[in-house]
């Protein structure tokens, strides 16, 4: 339910009234230009929208008929902007992550990251524990590359995103900026619930074959834990296209903005497979209200122990970003 009040009401008046209500409810309150928003969770049913029509201060009353409740933008009008060490996501600032799929070596996750930070990337990603789909691939260099994402955030500045895999490894998130959850892990409840306990902004990948309200609901898990700082990522579906690793949903992104107030950034270099068609797609992404993007980014592609074939080298991603 979402209770709409004058944004004239004061304090006291808005006060009186939430004490009234989480007799009932939780409530969550959003202050904007023209309204002051109070979303109630939980069970309802016993609240006559009739009854608090009648305080004075009350405009509007209406039911939520989405099992999302704090993503909705009925709930929070404005958009949420997730700031990182003064790097902005959301609002208005687009904000573009890169780096290699997988930490390798102190010298080239080093050399990447003052790369892409000179053609203008505001974070540095990297994955250290990584799902594989054959127990024979490499896995990435886990805590020792948090370690070596941490040098390199010290020698840039550049706050870092990494891929947390089991919550055993949260101990080694400690100096990891954002928290990334990764597709196979988007409907791992009890992960989602207990990162909803940290202060830390969640990167939240859309799962391989998962609707956009199954999506919106994995978020809803991180929110109702007390963390609301939660960025999407559009990263591809799996459909019965072959041609290209996944089926990238850029019409998901003007259809979430009006669905949430949460930012949301799409990542071609996964969702596609292939090097060759990042830039057009990274045009396309900020074309359609995208808040960032994520792109994959190796020293040399050819070598690289994790995709490679969807990694831009540093000189392709200096032209994105002079396109972008």
């Amino acid at each position: 339910m979402i209770i709409v009040c004058n944004k004239n009401a004061s304090t006291k008046s808005v006060d009186e009234l939430v004490k009234r209500l989480e007799e009932v409810a939780q409530t969550h309150i959003s202050k904007g230009e023209n309204s002051i928003v109070i979303g109630l969770v939980g069970d309802t049913s016993k609240l006559d929208p009739e009854d608090i029509k009648a305080y004075p201060i009350v405009e509007k009353v209406q039911r939520v008929s989405e099992p999302f409740k704090l993503a909705n933008r009925k709930f929070h009008e404005a958009d949420t902007v997730i700031d990182i060490g003064g790097v902005k996501i959301g609002g208005g600032d687009f904000a573009v992550m890169a780096g290699p799929c997988s930490v390798e070596t102190e010298e080239q996750i080093v050399y990447t990251a003052k790369m892409v930070k000179q053609s203008g990337a505001k974070i540095l990603r990297g994955g250290a524990f990584k799902p594989r789909t054959s127990p024979y691939a490499f896995r990435g260099l886990k805590a020792e590359g948090i370690r070596l994402l941490e040098i390199a955030k010290k020698e840039t500045g550049l706050p870092i995103v990494t891929e947390l895999m089991s919550l055993d490894h949260l101990e080694y998130f400690e100096n990891v900026d954002i928290i990334q959850i990764g597709a196979r892990n988007m409907q791992n409840f009890e992960m989602l619930s207990e990162i909803g306990q940290i202060n830390k902004p969640i990167l939240l990948k859309r799962g391989l074959a998962n609707t956009i309200e199954e999506w919106l609901m994995s978020a809803e898990y991180i929110m109702a834990n007390g963390n609301e700082n939660v960025i999407l990522c559009e990263r591809g579906i799996r459909t019965f296209e072959t041609a290209l690793r996944n089926t990238y949903d850029l019409a998901c992104v003007p259809y979430m903005k009006a669905l949430t107030h949460l930012p949301i950034i799409g990542d071609p270099s996964h969702a596609t497979g292939k090097a060759r068609l990042v830039r057009p797609l990274a045009r396309a992404t900020k074309a359609v209200g995208a808040d960032g993007l994520m792109i994959e980014v190796h020293p040399n592609p050819a070598k690289a122990l994790c995709d490679g074939a969807q990694s831009v080298t540093p000189e392709e991603f200096e032209l994105i970003m002079q396109e972008l």
